[in-house]
């Protein structure tokens, strides 16, 4: 028989064999048609109560995998061939956000229905979100972003741990810490903005200084690591700063602004540049963070650093559709454009 549990397993006995008849479905051992164990006989197998395995079977035929026949038991119904059911588990919808979701979406066409769910970067809340449905998915894809703190994080993996390796896909974000066969789509934050700037590196040394502005973006502290190292390696002058400041607004300056594309400082920046008659993309220059479609005409065309969030959209697709398991790191680039 291939269904096997552990009784020794923090994990609910019912769970996991809800778990392992999952599986069996997923990798095409049970076919459409298949009989599976009456719950007699698995009880007296495994030696648990009945009731154990009348719950998970329960679960199971709510998630319409099996179904039941008057006299003969319970068969598989579903081996994987009706749409997939996905959870997104965003921290919240950002222009960048909606690229990745889009992307997903158009690559993995009719064969899914796709679940968002919003935590706000609020632990409490996603771990709601994540007992919740447990069992309910067969893949959930995850931004697990939150405070850097570390009993949050350590909160974030053990809730994580909860989800099985093979239905879960972290993206946006390399979690090295989290053991296991799990996938994921992501970005390297520090090494990305060192290697993002080095490709202009001889165009940043035209101006007299980099001016770095940051409101306290969640990964500020880490993408501030990048930028620091890759000035201090190439004697480029730089000054950290949290707001707009007439008096720091000068010509021949390169100003990035590491908030996303439309928050108060980028406003403010083209304001005071207006101001004192700086012409942006000659006298100043100016980075954001994060691409997304309107910073075609923001600006007359604004320079961003950035993943490819089009093309972490359509990895994660991939990886649903073929079934695989793969930790991939997304393209990052300097996208030039008229602010610098």
């Amino acid at each position: 028989m291939n269904i096997k549990v552990d009784i020794n397993s923090q994990i609910p006995v019912y769970k996991q064999i809800i778990n392992v008849i999952q599986d069996l479905i997923f990798t095409g051992k049970y076919k459409n048609g298949d009989f599976l164990p009456s719950m007699n006989i698995l009880s007296d197998e495994l030696q648990i109560s009945k009731e154990t395995v009348k719950k998970a079977y329960s679960i199971l035929r709510q998630q319409g995998l099996i179904d039941s026949i008057q006299g003969k038991g319970f068969y598989i119904a579903n081996n994987g061939n009706n749409k997939l059911k996905l959870l997104l588990l965003f921290d919240k919808i950002s222009t960048y956000k909606q690229v990745l979701f889009s992307s997903l979406a158009s690559k993995i066409g009719d064969k899914s229905h796709i679940t968002i769910r919003l935590h706000n970067q609020d632990i409490d809340l996603f771990e709601q979100f994540v007992e919740e449905n447990l069992d309910k998915y067969d893949y959930y894809l995850i931004t697990p972003h939150f405070p850097l703190n570390s009993e949050i994080q350590k909160r974030v993996l053990k809730c994580l741990k909860k989800i099985p390796n093979r239905k879960l896909i972290i993206l946006d974000r390399n979690l090295p810490e989290l053991k296991g066969n799990y996938s994921s789509v992501y970005q390297d934050i520090e090494n990305d903005a060192y290697n993002g700037l080095k490709i202009a590196v001889n165009d940043i040394r035209k101006y007299e200084r980099l001016n770095i502005i940051s409101k306290g973006s969640l990964y500020s502290p880490i993408i501030q690591k990048g930028i620091k190292k890759f000035c201090l390696e190439y004697e480029i002058p730089f000054i950290s700063y949290k707001n707009i400041e007439a008096n720091k607004i000068q010509k021949n300056q390169i100003y990035l602004i590491l908030n996303s594309q439309l928050d108060t400082e980028l406003i403010e920046l083209a304001k005071v540049a207006d101001q004192k008659e700086c012409k942006i993309g000659k006298d100043i220059g100016i980075i954001s963070y994060n691409e997304s479609p309107i910073n075609e005409i923001v600006l007359n065309g604004l320079t961003v650093l950035s993943t490819d969030f089009t093309q972490m959209g359509e990895l994660a697709a991939q990886i649903i559709l073929e079934k695989s398991y793969k930790k991939i790191k997304c393209n990052f680039n300097l996208i030039r454009r008229n602010t610098f």
